[in-house]
């Protein structure tokens, strides 16, 4: 066998690993809010800047538009956002906000403090800063992959 094979020697592993175990952990909050968590990821970058293009929410999520686009339209027919053409390009939609998705911004709030509650790490500002900056490091690094033409968004 090629040492290089195995699942322990992957440095992707434990990053996908880690992602599925994070939603895994989150999913009790989302379901009190009756959403997914690309659902959740979409409304979080709508409150942080809200009528974006479906472009622009794929950029920012690193993910395709025929990806997002399935997504969208069932958050629309949940009341959470609103869909509409473009006033400069009505080719591009354009999305928002219904009063429902951000009513929601409130509860959701409460979701990073509860999963570091349930990592038992609530307190412990050393332990939440030394994750952030390791965070950051995966990020930079990927984000150096994507400059070289490594990795597609």
């Amino acid at each position: 066998m090629y040492e290089q094979l195995k699942l322990e020697n992957q440095i992707c592993f434990p990053f996908y690993a880690a992602s599925r175990l994070i939603i895994r952990a989150y999913q009790k909050d989302l379901d009190t809010l009756g959403i997914t968590y690309p659902q959740y990821l979409v409304l979080m970058v709508l409150w942080e800047e809200e009528n974006l293009s479906v472009i622009k929410i794929g950029e920012k999520l690193i993910l395709n538009t025929n990806t997002i686009t399935p997504l969208l339209k069932r958050m629309e027919q949940q009341g959470l956002i609103i869909r509409s053409p473009s006033s400069k390009d009505q080719r591009k939609m354009m999305i928002g906000l219904s009063e429902k998705g951000k009513a929601m911004q409130k509860e959701a709030a409460q979701i990073p403090y509860n999963l570091l509650k349930r990592l038992h790490i609530d307190q412990d500002e050393e332990k939440i800063e030394e994750l952030k900056r390791l965070k950051y490091q995966i990020k930079d690094l990927m984000e150096l992959l994507k400059t070289e033409g490594q990795v597609q968004p």
